[in-house]
């Protein structure tokens, strides 16, 4: 008579603060120990082999059971660095956070402020947030926004803080709001204003989402004004520094951008019959052009002094149409 065996399923074991987990037969249980220093050791060997699940098992016993221990502080970080290995990143930014707050003297303080600060500008680079906790589902630029703003409040002036509050900028640019992003630019420049190298960036930087604001915008060209006026402060501030042969190009650009608008603007109210305000702005194309860019023969400039030269010979302007107002259209 034949007869065969079965092998057990994994038994679920439940521990209190760490919830139920499957243990392997025989296993189960192993990653404990009676003294804290020998836990961590666990934890760190467990992390070490790639076992991050055990290993975060094994720090999380130690917080529990010796959370005024000396090797509390590392089982903390240890815990982080777990939930990083199982790509659950924003749980590892929360195990940091958790350091910081209730390690706050512990030497991994800068360290955690670090790990925050990579795992933050993963999801600024586009990795996606997870719903419950499980499914990579979608990419949020607020909420990046926010996790960078945790790491300049848990410490404002540490390595990471300057960079952290130009990333929130970038964030913005990737949502494009330039608004937010030149707020968040200028409070760079302001807060670490004894930094020059981040008030060079940050400067540039506003001008940068100025300039794309002002390409988003069909008829004000208030944006465009106020990125030349940054560029220009840029190069007077930073001489000698390697951008500012950009800047310069960008201030070519913007002006050129500064012609287009009032280009559009002037075809609005010639289209309208207009005649007056029409050819104060086809001679605000022809100004730009000729006075500040030195370029005559640019198609704006070319189509601005035809125009005008043939509003000059209509009956029209300064009769009908003198002294009428017009609403500018609207961006």
């Amino acid at each position: 008579m034949g007869c065969f065996t079965l092998r057990c399923p994994a038994p679920l074991i439940f521990t209190p603060g760490e919830g139920w987990s499957y243990e392997t037969p025989g296993t189960a249980g192993d990653w404990m120990r009676d003294r804290a220093s020998e836990q961590l050791e666990v934890a760190q060997q467990k992390h070490d082999e790639g076992d991050f699940k055990t290993g975060l098992k094994a720090s999380k016993r130690l917080i529990r059971q010796w959370p005024f221990s000396d090797y509390a502080p590392d089982a903390q970080y240890l815990a982080g660095l777990c939930y990083e290995g199982m790509n659950k990143d924003e749980k590892a930014f929360q195990e940091y956070q958790r350091l910081l707050q209730e390690y706050p003297t512990s030497d991994r303080f800068e360290e955690c402020l670090t790990r925050q600060f990579e795992i933050t500008t993963r999801y600024l680079d586009g990795k996606r947030f997870r719903i419950w906790g499980l499914i990579p589902l979608y990419r949020s630029m607020g909420k990046t926004s926010e996790m960078y703003q945790e790491v300049i409040k848990n410490g404002p002036f540490s390595e990471v803080a300057s960079q952290a509050q130009m990333n929130i900028g970038q964030a913005m640019e990737n949502d494009k709001d330039f608004a937010k992003a030149v707020k968040a630019y200028e409070k760079a420049a302001d807060k670490y204003n004894k930094n020059p190298e981040v008030v060079a960036d940050a400067l540039f930087k506003t001008g940068l989402a100025l300039m794309k604001d002002a390409k988003a915008a069909e008829y004000d060209q208030g944006m465009a004004i106020k990125a030349i006026d940054v560029f220009t402060d840029f190069i007077a501030l930073f001489p000698t520094e390697e951008r500012v042969n950009q800047a310069n190009q960008f201030i070519d650009d913007l002006r050129i951008e500064q012609a287009r608008g009032s280009l559009v603007v002037a075809r609005f109210y010639d289209k309208k019959d207009l005649m007056d305000g029409a050819m104060t702005y086809y001679n605000d194309v022809v100004d730009i052009l000729n006075r500040l860019l030195n370029a005559p023969e640019h198609p704006y400039a070319v189509e601005a002094r035809e125009r005008l030269s043939e509003l000059r010979n209509d009956p029209r302007v300064n009769h009908s149409q003198a002294g009428s107002e017009a609403q500018e259209p609207q961006s």
